[in-house]
């Protein structure tokens, strides 16, 4: 076997929110702990968080850039939501992330590019860098056998396979390469490449190394997957070292577990979700944690015993919570089954359908569509979750499965596997 090199710049663009973003922090921080440079290439949204914790910032568009998309209201929509991310994210960074990777390309030079970072898909292409393409949730991994949830379709080996085929055709056609592949196809042909179609079908896969960043247990592999991915676990990280605020420790300690109530990092038009999410454990007499990063959206009064907060440290707070109600994002997610606690999971839109299914299957909690999340179904169903011993015990039992350490270990071993020419079917 090719001698695995000693020092490696692993290039790791990522595009997308904190939930995006953190596991490849992490990823870089387990590099460099064993000799290699990383470089995080992401919105500048991001930069103060990489560079505090030591690792090498490149920035793809504005801050303006992610507040625009952060503030577009078709963002969480079940049908619209694909273009915004397509329009305002995928499509802008394309270009610049594959002319990065041009200029820093060099001998020991290795990518690990999340799944919509699609310049560097087109640098290995066209430069022939080692590239892993890094998915962090598996809805976005194509299965004809079980997909799990596609939007709020459940895909599963019980329906034909002439419908499932027919079915991915025209989400390809009418959703999917509608928005992307023109562009994509524009830059591929500025460098003598022909054009690729059904964009997210294969072509969005390494044909190098897949590295699906979460478990077996929690999405077995399919059959029909890439024969090259390698699933090594949650890389559980939320920002390392910085402190709880001393209000939320007095928060904490002032009463009962809270419930934790939050739509994720990027969501800013959630006005509804939080009002009725309050109403819910007003009426069930709880204690609440509204974190959210725009507290504009919140009411400018709180009932007593539910107060705001910005960012929270999730790895500290969550244990101590009694329940999240959430919008099923892949990080939050991996965070709450670390700590063990039920989830009531309020999808909107992209992946986070496919997450709520798979948390309801393992048996960590509940789910109700954003559109039909009322004050009375989330009172019913945080009441039901909560008086449920045998959920909470299974919650338990989950979290002990957890391995963070040995995830990011497994996917360093691969992208130095990658460098050293492993064939791409080698097990780290």
């Amino acid at each position: 076997m090719t001698e695995r090199p000693t020092s490696l710049h692993v290039l790791l663009p990522t595009l997308g929110s904190a939930g995006d973003v953190h596991p490849f922090i992490a990823l870089g921080l387990a590099l460099r702990a064993r000799g290699h440079r990383a470089t995080l290439i992401t919105n500048p949204w991001f930069e103060a968080l990489i560079t505090a914790h030591g690792l090498e910032f490149l920035p793809v568009g504005t801050i303006e850039d992610a507040e625009s998309a952060m503030a577009d209201p078709d963002l969480w929509h079940p049908r619209r939501g694909f273009g915004v991310v397509a329009r305002r994210v995928i499509i802008p960074a394309m270009a610049p992330v594959y002319r990065l990777i041009e200029r820093l390309a060099a001998p020991g030079t290795v990518v690990a590019a999340s799944s919509i970072a699609f310049g560097a898909r087109i640098a290995q292409e066209i430069l022939g860098i080692p590239t892993a393409t890094v998915h962090v949730q598996p809805a976005i991994i194509r299965s004809l056998i079980d997909q799990g949830m596609a939007g709020q379709l459940r895909i599963s080996s019980a329906q034909p396979m002439w419908f499932k085929r027919a079915f991915f055709n025209l989400v390809d056609w009418a959703v999917i390469d509608h928005h992307l592949a023109q562009p994509l196809n524009d830059l591929r042909a500025a460098h003598g490449r022909p054009p690729v179609h059904r964009v997210l079908h294969r072509w969005i896969h390494s044909p190098q190394c897949v590295i699906g960043f979460f478990p077996a247990w929690f999405a077995a592999p399919q059959r029909d997957w890439p024969p090259h991915v390698h699933l090594v676990g949650f890389p559980l990280w939320d920002t390392g070292s910085e402190p709880m605020s001393e209000q939320a420790r007095r928060f904490l300690d002032a009463g009962e577990p809270p419930v934790i109530i939050t739509p994720g990092s990027a969501a800013s038009t959630m006005e509804r979700y939080f009002s009725e999410a309050m109403e819910a454990v007003r009426r069930l007499r709880l204690r609440a944690m509204l974190v959210t990063n725009f507290p504009q959206q919140l009411p400018r009064r709180l009932p007593a015993g539910i107060q705001a907060f910005g960012y929270l440290p999730f790895s500290d707070v969550l244990p101590r919570a009694s329940l999240l109600v959430y919008h099923g994002g892949i990080g939050t997610l991996a965070q709450a089954i670390a700590a063990g606690i039920p989830q009531l999971v309020v999808p909107s839109g992209h992946d986070q359908f496919d997450n709520a299914w798979r948390i309801a299957r393992l048996g960590l909690g509940r789910s109700i569509p954003r559109t039909q999340f009322t004050a009375g179904r989330a009172a019913k169903n945080i009441g039901t979750i909560l008086h449920d011993p045998a959920l909470r015990q299974r919650a338990r039992d989950i979290a002990a499965r957890m391995d963070a350490a040995g995830a990011l270990q497994r996917a360093c071993n691969l992208l130095e596997g990658l460098a050293a020419g492993v064939p791409r079917g080698a097990q780290a």
